[in-house]
């Protein structure tokens, strides 16, 4: 999003497709000018931001259905991929807390039929801890073993290089420090300032703020995999893990991270077993809980209101509809629709449930969250051994991303905590951002949970990462402390004012 062409973004990309047009004069002629302003750029992007549990923006830019032109809103349904891990996390840890599942038992006390496995020719065990953590050593949609562990050797040593060359850049930056002191010592202290903030940053500092630190080379995309574009309808999940329940572990179980949506089908089995319910019905009897009411499982045959199109460039660059999938595959790991307002209702959901128990004012009565803080604190814990795709300084703990707090040195820069998980399909990518805070001063009522943003923006075209735009939205929605009054909450020219500043503020991350 440039921010010169702001309005533009808001009525079609007017100015980038104009562009466009202007490098291939045929498309005018041939397709007519406004139809190429419709197929330059994202076709349609939906963004939603909560501060301390209230809605303060909610907008759709481009168009939900680029041939019909029917513009995107609050409203629409868009495929949130991945983000259906958080989802079914949720249901995972309601059934611990219960009882009725045993986070370390082997998947085949709950799927018995699941093959037992060996990793050179030594049994092991598969548990649900394991899978919520991407470390059962089951497959993506990458088959060969020898392949996958290849890559995890150049991943290795990339990051051990990254990490050496921040070393060595930080103790560069140190050096010339000191000798920006000795030399302005003499000046006095205001003077001493003033040339330390002048001092240029190094390539390590634009990566570390522009919150991409992300060197290591990756394998494969999703979409260049057939299993990516499944048609066919599984019947149920346990028809489904016929897709990958005979093939070898890429590695022994808990030693090392391998991303894998495969896995959560077989914990979708699990937690079949372990409710006696069906795992939709399972699902959609949480979302009716957590109000939820657009998000539904990714089927064909509903009708399902305000639903977008979803689309993908060829390899000629042209804007096409994407390909007919079947998402019955992967119900768990991918399988879900939604509306940014269901997840921005998730996210404070959560964020209540973790910080209700730390309120100091014990005289009120509060409602308890869904899940127990003891159980939110287990599963937003870093988990060793696993990593962060879409931002380095980060882990993966239990169907989240999470990015500790951190800060190395005095009056520099301070890491935020938060919490993400992305999402990639077919024809869409998504991203769920909670950047939580502690609780704020003033009155009474504004200490209730929950506090902080956060942030959900879904998007019907493959392929576009949207962490580091998510948390540069929340961070300037975090610099105003929102006080929960009405002639705040209601005042609808504050808020359009922070999110056209959001928007001119994510202009270098879409």
């Amino acid at each position: 999003m440039n921010p010169d062409h702001l309005e533009e973004t808001r009525t079609g990309t007017k100015r980038m497709c104009k562009v466009h047009v202007d490098s291939h004069p045929s498309l005018e002629s041939n397709l007519g000018p406004w139809r190429c302003e419709d197929e330059v750029g994202a076709p349609g992007i939906v963004i939603g931001v909560s501060v301390d549990g209230k809605e303060v923006w909610s907008e759709g830019l481009g168009y939900a259905d680029v041939e019909n032109r029917v513009l995107c809103n609050p409203e629409t349904v868009m495929r949130i991929a991945s983000i259906s891990k958080s989802l079914t996390t949720t249901a995972v840890a309601k059934l611990w807390e219960a009882g009725k599942l045993d986070f370390d038992a082997p998947v085949q006390k709950y799927v018995p039929e699941f093959p037992e496995k060996e990793y050179e020719r030594e049994k092991v065990t598969i548990t649900t801890r394991m899978i919520l953590s991407h470390l059962s050593g089951i497959r993506h949609y990458e088959k060969d073993v020898k392949k996958v562990q290849k890559q995890k050797e150049k991943d290795k040593r990339l990051v051990k290089e990254e990490l050496k060359s921040k070393a060595s850049d930080q103790g560069t930056k140190e050096k010339n420090n000191t000798e920006k002191q000795q030399e302005t010592s003499k000046l006095g202290k205001e003077s001493d300032h003033t040339l330390q903030d002048k001092q240029p940053k190094s390539k390590s500092d634009d990566a570390e703020n522009s919150g991409k630190n992300n060197k290591t080379i990756q394998m494969k995309k999703d979409s260049e995999y057939d299993e990516f574009y499944i048609k066919e309808k599984f019947e149920n999940v346990f028809k489904s893990l016929e897709l990958f329940e005979n093939d070898p572990l890429m590695f022994k179980p808990g030693s090392q991270f391998l991303y894998s949506t495969h896995a959560w089908t077989l914990l979708s089995a699990v937690v079949e077993r372990a409710a006696e319910q069906n795992f939709l019905q399972l699902m959609k009897k949480l979302f009716l809980d957590l109000d939820m009411p657009q998000t539904v499982p990714d089927e064909h045959e509903p009708i399902i209101y305000n639903r977008a199109r979803h689309y993908v460039y060829n390899k000629k660059g042209c804007l096409v509809n994407c390909p007919y999938v079947d998402c019955s595959y992967k119900w768990a790991g991918g399988g879900f629709l939604s509306t940014v307002r269901d997840l921005l209702r998730f996210g404070n959901a959560m964020l209540y449930s973790y910080q209700v128990e730390a309120l100091e004012d014990r005289t009120q009565s509060h409602l308890p969250g869904y899940l127990r803080p003891a159980t939110l604190g287990m599963i937003w814990s870093p988990v060793k051994n696993t990593e962060l795709s879409w931002d380095r300084e980060g882990s993966y703990a239990m169907g989240w991303g999470v990015v500790g707090q951190s800060q190395e040195y005095g009056q520099c820069r301070c890491r935020r905590y938060y919490l993400s998980h992305t999402g990639g399909a077919v024809g869409a990518s998504s991203v769920l951002l909670l950047l939580p805070r502690r609780r704020p001063t003033g009155a009474s009522e504004a200490g209730a949970p929950p506090h902080g943003v956060v942030v959900s923006i879904l998007c019907n075209l493959q392929s576009v990462n949207l962490n580091s735009t998510a948390l540069k939205i929340a961070f300037e929605f975090d610099k105003v402390q929102v006080v929960k009054t009405p002639s705040v909450t209601s005042d609808s020219s504050t808020q359009a004012q922070l999110a056209d500043q959001a928007l001119k503020h994510t202009s270098t991350s879409s």
